[in-house]
């Protein structure tokens, strides 16, 4: 049985994955530890899995390659490649070489060091594009806000093989920060280098951010509907008061009120009243989500 295992979740990487797994395989063997690499091909509509299943034939014992049926995004990928894992440790690394892998060595260390069943490595200053590292460094932020999520949390991780073990029967939308989050509270940080992307652009787009974050704040939080319960509570009060500030008007001032005000309440009670319904059905919806217990991927092939 290996040690460690890494969980690679891979998307349009065919120009990385060798000189990926070279790495990998030359750090292990100079650490002097046991491992294993579990690829998941999110749907790649490059070479990818090609080039996977050349590693998996060069290195049986080592590799277990896994392609999805179609693409369901990168927590779930990463997902689904902890089920295949049989090491003592497992390993998190996104396939672009941002990350260089001899930083693993500091995940290990503090592991050992502190204890923690979750060691994250976090970047000082990331090589994204500006719109990029905005975007990601907004969703943190904000996810830190909501969700009480640590804003250091990243795709570089080392988490054990028992807290592992504890979440992999987790069904529906899955976002492993918060689920890593539920099991445990034993988490450290340590900083690492981040390079810039050598080929491939990532694989999040702008449109694929705020869908990623909608559906955590859908699925992992009562957010919106305590908006709609201290919004509507506000709104009431507000109208409450203009509605007898325009009577005091009308009866001491004798001011003409009209129908613009009418117009406007209603238009307003009527917008507000369909947000809300919008809410509610978007939760309907991930509750039946849910209750259907549709699985967080489909496998098309292990080698």
């Amino acid at each position: 049985m290996p040690k460690y295992s890494v969980v690679v979740p891979v998307f349009n990487s065919e120009k990385t994955l060798e000189e990926l797994f070279t790495g990998l395989k030359t750090f292990f063997t100079e650490l002097g530890e046991t491992f294993e690499v579990v690829f998941v091909d999110d749907f790649s509509r490059d070479a990818s899995w090609e080039v996977l299943k050349q590693i998996k034939a060069r290195d049986p014992n080592l590799v277990t390659a896994v392609r999805l049926s179609k693409n369901y995004g990168q927590h779930n990928a990463t997902f689904c490649g902890f089920t295949f894992t049989k090491g003592d440790y497992i390993i998190t690394i996104d396939d672009d070489l941002q990350i260089p892998v001899r930083e693993i060595l500091k995940l290990i260390s503090l592991r050992e060091s502190s204890d923690a069943q979750l060691v994250y490595g976090y970047f000082i200053e990331e090589k994204q594009s500006w719109f990029r590292k905005m975007s990601s460094s907004s969703l943190r932020k904000t996810s830190k806000i909501f969700f009480n999520r640590h804003e250091n949390a990243s795709s570089f991780r080392l988490v054990t093989a028992d807290l592992i073990s504890k979440m992999v029967h987790h069904k529906g939308f899955v976002f492993l920060e918060e689920i890593f989050q539920w099991y445990t509270d034993e988490i450290s940080f340590t900083e690492v280098e981040h390079y810039e992307r050598k080929y491939t652009k990532s694989g999040y787009s702008t449109k694929n951010l705020f869908h990623f974050f909608n559906n955590i704040m859908l699925f992992y939080t009562m957010l919106p509907l305590k908006v709609l319960v201290y919004g509507g509570f506000t709104i009431s009060i507000l109208s409450f008061f203009t509605g007898v500030f325009g009577i005091i008007k009308r009866l001491f001032f004798n001011v003409q009120i009209g129908y613009t005000s009418i117009i406007v309440a209603i238009l307003f009670s009527g917008s507000t009243i369909l947000f809300s319904l919008g809410v509610l059905g978007e939760y309907l919806s991930r509750i039946y989500q849910v209750q259907n217990r549709k699985p967080s991927y489909s496998i098309k092939r292990v080698l």
